[in-house]
């Protein structure tokens, strides 16, 4: 068959399934055409006579056709269905209950960033946001962390192959922001963090912190310290108890771990807390001089403090979460929960 002869029986077959109006005849252009004995299977079989420079024009418009006229012959048929209306659509039962669509859900670790961001908002923060890749610079030096410190290990960190990382923490914006303006800074930085922790129960290696800075003339300890007791009660209820506990941390001096006390046994002690009564929440502190004289601030005039927590600690605490892992599952049982 050429290709002048299968341009003739193509429209041909087209013509007829358009003007098939029963389902006897749409069967029977099929048969006709697309059927094992058809004309389709008869022009692939004969294809290898096709003159050489027609081949593939005819090969072509074979395929074309059998697709084309398959879905003519679909529409034809659905038209004719019972019920269906003049542009072919499938009948739709009125009388039929509608289908209850779920409303979704914020997630545990949404909530908290966005309770938590409104809480801190409240006294005056603001939010700032910074790259998830960071230059060593910024999540460490700039933080006075000292070059033996353990975290710089590739044991520990997500180098990549041109010397940045993956940020170990959301204190590098905080550093960002100090480099762009001049006090007042006070800030909250929610966002991802990564670090080479093996997965369990308690630890993931992607993980989501908010931490905050306040940096002004005559800024002081006691400032920290009514600023998270604050948001203590606003996030676990107005009966928390907040205490500070002596720490070390590079970018602080002096630093404080804060604990809030145990929502679930009220601080008689139990095995959410481990029998203290308390569950450590943030570290925190006063920047220390040298992070201010890196970023060109004068730590003789100004002053500041910072805090940073996790977010799935938290969430975990505050709805009683007992694996971590459970907050990256996407288990549909687990998250309809907060609903």
């Amino acid at each position: 068959m050429n290709l002048q002869t299968l341009r003739d029986r193509v429209s041909e077959g087209m013509g007829e399934a358009q003007s098939a109006d029963s389902e006897a005849t749409i069967e029977a252009v099929r048969i006709k055409y697309l059927g094992r004995k058809g004309l389709m299977p008869q022009v692939m079989k004969e294809l290898k006579t096709v003159a050489p420079d027609e081949r593939a024009e005819v090969g072509q418009l074979a395929n074309s056709f059998k697709n084309e006229l398959s879905a003519l012959l679909d529409s034809r048929r659905a038209s004719l269905a019972p019920g269906a209306d003049e542009s072919g659509a499938a009948p739709f039962d009125v009388s039929l209950p509608g289908r209850w669509l779920r409303r979704g859900t914020r997630h545990p670790i949404s909530s908290v960033i966005e309770e938590a961001v409104a809480i801190f908002g409240r006294m005056g923060f603001t939010v700032a946001e910074g790259p998830d890749v960071e230059t060593g610079y910024h999540n460490f030096e700039a933080l006075n962390t000292p070059p033996y410190h353990p975290s710089l290990d590739r044991k520990d960190t997500f180098w990549l192959d041109d010397g940045r990382l993956l940020r170990t923490q959301t204190s590098p914006v905080q550093i960002r922001m100090m480099e762009s303006r001049q006090p007042p800074v006070r800030i909250v930085t929610p966002g991802r963090c990564y670090r080479r922790d093996t997965t369990d129960a308690t630890h993931s290696a992607n993980f989501h912190q908010i931490e905050g800075l306040y940096v002004d003339r005559d800024v002081s300890l006691s400032d920290l310290k009514g600023t998270l007791a604050y948001f203590a009660r606003e996030m676990m209820g107005p009966d928390v108890a907040v205490r500070f506990r002596p720490h070390f941390f590079p970018f602080t001096e002096p630093s404080v771990e804060c604990d809030f006390s145990c929502h679930v046994c009220g601080g008689s002690g139990c095995r959410v807390c481990k029998g203290s009564g308390w569950i450590e929440i943030a570290g925190a502190g006063m920047v220390d001089p040298r992070v201010f004289e890196r970023v060109g601030y004068d730590p003789e005039i100004i002053s500041g403090y910072a805090f940073g927590m996790g977010i799935e600690r938290i969430a975990m605490i505050r709805y009683a979460i007992p694996d971590i892992r459970l907050l990256y599952e996407n288990d549909m049982r687990f998250l309809r929960q907060f609903a």
